[in-house]
């Protein structure tokens, strides 16, 4: 009795609020770089543009799971615990893994690529389009600066009062609300691989946690880059205007729901479990 303790600690709050202020760090990226992107590419070239942007995407979290697979073979406490001290292999359930060392080595690479977005200028000059003569830009400029300080005096009141319509006619708009559902639907399919396909794995095939996040991002990730690309790719070559686009999205999700479905049929056996499929004896 004297061996056992209640879990008390409160570091997960650190882990937490990281988790936060990372989420808060990363969400303007898409919305507003995919902005930046519509406001001065040519119509022709922004398809091109957001699919380049997406693959980036991916090739990050394929990336980040071949960290996690290198830091999976890393035993939890290593700097403190030597090598000849450990005595259960990495395929063992109680095995736990450096995870914490990854979360440092990202901490720091975020910093450093963020550093480069405050280089960016606030503006630019549309793609095709000649550079405004300098005495343009000059004249212009005062306007700018003056709608600028007028921007700056507008109250909560006036952003409330002219953001909650706006949100409201979003929500009464069936194909945004469509769209979004879509993507809710599609975000947590991926996130469920993500999340039970490791333990899948272990599972089912006996490999270890870093075998198991080595293979979901070597055969899921690269696909998905590939298909990102070439839909950009083959939207800027044929000039696929919203309509089409629709259409082709329709097939293609349909093609992809029939092949997932195909994998109900692809079952194992299961997994000898004492007290479950088994008796203890």
């Amino acid at each position: 009795s004297e061996c056992e303790q209640e879990p008390g600690s409160l570091l997960w709050i650190f882990v937490m609020v990281g988790n936060i202020v990372r989420g808060m760090g990363e969400t303007p990226i898409m919305p507003l770089g995919i902005s930046y992107l519509e406001d001065f590419a040519k119509a022709e070239n922004s398809p091109f543009y957001l699919a380049c942007l997406h693959t980036a995407t991916v090739i990050g979290p394929f990336l980040g799971l071949l960290l996690a697979s290198f830091c999976a073979e890393l035993f939890v406490d290593i700097g403190s615990v030597g090598a000849d001290e450990i005595t259960i292999a990495a395929t063992d359930a109680r095995w736990v893994g450096a995870w914490w060392l990854g979360i440092l080595i990202c901490a720091l690479l975020n910093l450093l690529v963020a550093i480069p977005f405050w280089f960016l200028p606030k503006s630019l000059v549309k793609e095709g389009e000649a550079k405004e003569p300098e005495e343009t830009s000059e004249k212009s400029a005062t306007p700018l600066q003056e709608n600028d300080k007028n921007e700056t005096k507008q109250t909560m009141h006036f952003f409330l009062a002219d953001f909650i319509p706006f949100l409201k006619a979003l929500f009464h708009n069936p194909v945004y609300m469509l769209f979004i559902c879509i993507t809710v639907l599609q975000f947590s399919a991926f996130d469920g691989m993500i999340s039970f396909m490791p333990k899948y794995l272990e599972q089912q095939f006996g490999k270890s946690a870093s075998d198991a996040i080595f293979l979901i991002g070597v055969y899921n990730l690269p696909v998905l880059c590939v298909g990102y690309f070439s839909g950009g790719l083959f939207m800027k070559k044929f000039k696929i205007n919203l309509y089409q686009a629709a259409n082709i999205a329709f097939w293609v999700s349909l093609l992809e729901y029939l092949l997932y479905f195909a994998a109900y049929w692809t079952v194992c056996d299961t997994s000898p479990v004492a007290g479950l499929t088994v008796s203890y004896q």
